[in-house]
């Protein structure tokens, strides 16, 4: 045991050294671009040009402080300080997008100028990092490291100050090789830009979860309102299957000797009934046994529009300054169109409520041949809007009520600074496709 456990990190380590260069070759020697992950509008992204614009700047004035001491300390003539220089700075520039190759290229530069100018530099001179070359592999190294990995930034670092350090140790003559700020300086510059990078990961991650509780929040309310729906067209559907059972049993006592046949057929309606009757009780067992509030109200009967008055008396009650106004002849409806005429009214008056403090609201029931208009407008709040709990999907369930019967609905603020609901439900909603009384024939399923 003792053996293996002493083995392990051994074996470990010598497939990490094995492992070494192919990674070193996947992340160094290649010249893709690292994307960062996208956030949706962050205001402080419109500050990139100019620090793009700062960057390029910055990066010439460097360049021209560079070729002044490649030409006055290390002897260089004015053509190789110059092409070393403008290399360097175009590399720079393209490390905004680029960072390896570009890292690439200053490191190169900077071996090449060390051991070009190694004989002609100054004892007293800084070797073989002087400021503006220790500027140059830091602004290359901060790119690097904000746009990849912190692992790809170790290594360039690491590589960085591996070269710097050979090509101080082997020089012909005695030279000033006491640098050791430039190690914590490069290293800052990675972990600030390490940090960076980290922060806007975190971020653009933060976003993404956002949208997606965003949209797992309206999907959850779209089905809250659906299984809402099911539970209180059950009760109107209930009723109707009630009235067919009990015509279905009556009906063979309203006629004088009714036939076998007649029988027969009017007691398999009645059976028909009752047992699709308690599917539907089965059903909706199953949807209300986590509705603590449909427990109480599981035998209430569902609203009509007959009802609207009281609604609007307890709207009023409130202290809401709220009036109603009904357009046309009033017509009886499906119970289905009126339960959810009711609903889109009480949903429209309860968001006035939340939503408009101290705004008067005016209710318009328009009836005509096709169906019924509701328009529910509320004028501009007096105050401010406090923050409303709930998850502010409530025009979710008005246009799933509205879609389920056929109809259009429309919201949205009008110019005065109030918000308007309207929306037409047909008096006669679609029904659904009827089911084939026998079976199609079978198809070749090859």
């Amino acid at each position: 045991m003792i053996t293996g456990d002493r083995r392990g990190p051994l074996t470990r380590l010598g497939a990490g050294l094995r492992a070494l260069p192919r990674t070193l070759r996947q992340d160094l020697w290649t010249t893709a671009g690292a994307p960062l992950p996208r956030i949706p509008e962050p205001s402080w992204l419109d500050w990139l040009p100019a620090f793009g614009v700062l960057w390029v700047l910055s990066t010439w004035v460097v360049t021209v402080f560079e070729v002044n001491v490649l030409t006055g300390w290390y002897g260089l003539g004015p053509g190789q300080a110059v092409l070393l220089s403008v290399g360097q700075a175009v590399a720079l520039i393209v490390a905004m997008f680029r960072p390896v190759p570009a890292w690439w290229v200053v490191t190169v530069a900077m071996v090449v100028i060390a051991r070009v100018s190694e004989a002609g530099v100054a004892p007293d001179e800084a070797y073989p990092w002087p400021v503006t070359e220790v500027a140059m592999q830091g602004g290359v190294l901060f790119l690097l490291a904000f746009r990849h990995r912190p692992r790809v930034a170790v290594e360039a670092l690491v590589i960085s100050v591996a070269a710097g350090l050979v090509c101080g140790a082997f020089t012909t003559g005695p030279h000033n090789t006491d640098t050791g700020w430039v190690v914590p300086v490069l290293l800052g510059t990675v972990v600030v830009g390490s940090a960076l990078r980290g922060r806007w990961v975190a971020r653009a991650k933060l976003a993404e979860q956002e949208v997606l509780t965003a949209e797992e929040r309206a999907r959850r309310t779209l089905l809250e309102e659906r299984s809402r729906i099911a539970r209180e067209l059950h009760d109107v559907v209930a009723h109707h299957m009630s009235v067919i059972s009990i015509q279905a049993q009556v009906a063979p006592h309203l006629v004088d000797n009714p036939s076998d046949e007649l029988r027969e057929n009017l007691a398999g309606i009645r059976e028909n009934a009752v047992e699709a009757l308690a599917e539907l009780r089965r059903v909706l067992g199953v949807l209300r046994s986590e509705d603590a509030v449909a427990q109480g109200v599981r035998h209430a009967p569902q609203p009509t529009l007959d009802r609207l008055d009281e609604l609007i008396g307890k709207v009023r009650g409130a202290g809401v300054r709220i009036s109603a106004e009904t357009v046309g002849t009033p017509q009886p409806l499906a119970p289905g169109v009126e339960l959810s005429a009711f609903r889109i009214v009480q949903e429209a008056l309860s968001n006035a409520m939340r939503h408009a403090p101290g705004a008067s609201v005016r209710v318009t029931l328009g009836y005509h041949g096709a169906g019924l208009t509701l328009r529910i407008a509320n004028s501009a709040p007096d105050g401010p809007v406090p923050p409303a709990p709930g998850s502010g999907h409530g025009l979710l369930g008005m246009r799933e009520r509205t879609a389920m019967l056929g109809g259009e609905l429309a919201a949205g603020p009008v110019p005065d600074g109030g918000f308007e609901v309207t929306a037409f439900l047909p008096a006669d909603p679609p029904k659904p496709a009827a089911a084939p009384l026998s079976p199609a024939p079978a198809e070749d399923s090859r």
